[in-house]
């Protein structure tokens, strides 16, 4: 079997650093892979995701080559970078991302997209409104196309503090680690573990002590955000795809083969 994703920060894997050093970050979409690989045998695995990308980078960046790869399975999500700058289309977006999958589709792959979270609690509160609006095409483009649809929006485990990253925008390894329990049920793939095992009950957390994180959130995540935002730039300007070409990830526990064992091609 083979499996190529396509995106984002949130399919590179941002927020959930790899524990073997051979990336930056590991992410769902690696778990995904060790998943299928324990359930299959092996699977042939690139991720082409990087961070900060715009809807436009992918289609141009990424899609062709996953329409000549032609691997059995494609993961797409994309559009939230656009939906987080002014002026961003829902609807817009979802023509683009409608004439992307009809693309994958007629290369044969089977197409696996995705909503996001119900989150609208801080910075996301003025913009989950386009968001909905977004997820509500993603849903019809699944239909239309026969895709499996990851859909985010009704799972409240996600919704949890400690499914996020300090900066408050990516997964941390707890909810990559529950996405990808999530994806594996999509695709029919048995896992010991459940997504939406109940959380362990919380320490409380006081007011001083919660106005001290906002603070450090604001200097050290929010505030170069605003900042790569008015100067142009992105977070990904610098970084590449961390596997470009296919790698063989074996059924073990580990979601990606070490780099001495990888059939590279």
């Amino acid at each position: 079997m083979s499996f190529l994703a396509l995106g984002d920060s949130f399919t590179e894997g941002v927020g959930d650093p790899s524990p073997d050093g051979e990336a930056e970050f590991r992410g769902w979409a690696d778990r995904v892979a060790g998943h299928l690989a324990d359930h299959v045998g092996e699977v042939r695995y690139a991720n082409l995701a990087v961070r900060g990308k715009l809807m436009r980078q992918i289609v141009t960046d990424q899609v062709p080559a996953a329409v000549e790869m032609a691997p059995d399975l494609v993961s797409l999500c994309a559009g939230g970078n656009d939906l987080l700058r002014p002026g961003g289309d829902p609807e817009r977006m979802a023509r683009v991302l409608d004439h992307t999958v009809a693309r994958l589709r007629a290369a044969g792959s089977r197409v696996m997209l995705f909503t996001g979270v119900n989150v609208s609690t801080g910075y996301m509160r003025t913009t989950i409104g386009l968001f909905a609006r977004y997820y509500m095409n993603v849903r019809a483009i699944a239909d239309r196309h026969d895709c499996l649809l990851v859909d985010q929006w009704p799972m409240r485990v996600l919704t949890d503090p400690r499914a996020w990253d300090e900066d408050r925008l990516h997964m941390s390894p707890e909810g990559h680690r529950r996405l990808a329990l999530r994806v594996a049920e999509v695709l029919g793939v048995p896992t010991e573990r459940r997504w939406d095992e109940p959380w362990p009950e919380a320490e409380p957390v006081g007011w001083r002590q919660a106005r001290r994180e906002d603070l450090v959130w604001v200097k050290e995540s929010l505030g170069p955000w605003i900042g790569r935002r008015l100067t142009g730039r992105s977070s990904g300007d610098a970084v590449t795809a961390k596997f470009p070409e296919p790698i063989t990830v074996k059924g073990t526990a580990a979601p990606v083969t070490p780099a001495s064992d990888r059939n590279v091609t």
